[in-house]
């Protein structure tokens, strides 16, 4: 799932381990949602999310499309 964790990070002058201290994980799973090897948890996202005051939506992108193929649900 893309993403833009690490451009939100950098803007907050916070190092990898800050931000894990400050939402309960380990250094290298912030480096896994960075490098988009990991998609966290949903609980995670939202800790995300509320850390850097906007909604889960903008920091991940879930590349949603319809079995269609034409985005528009049916």
């Amino acid at each position: 799932m893309e993403n833009d964790l690490r451009d939100r990070r950098e803007a907050a002058d916070l190092s990898q381990s800050d931000l894990a201290a400050a939402v309960g994980v380990t250094r290298q799973t912030i480096n896994a949602i960075e490098r988009e090897r990991y998609d966290p948890s949903l609980e995670l996202a939202f800790e995300l999310a509320a850390h850097f005051d906007c909604a889960i939506e903008d920091i991940f992108d879930p590349e949603l499309e319809s079995e269609n193929g034409t985005g528009d649900g049916g």
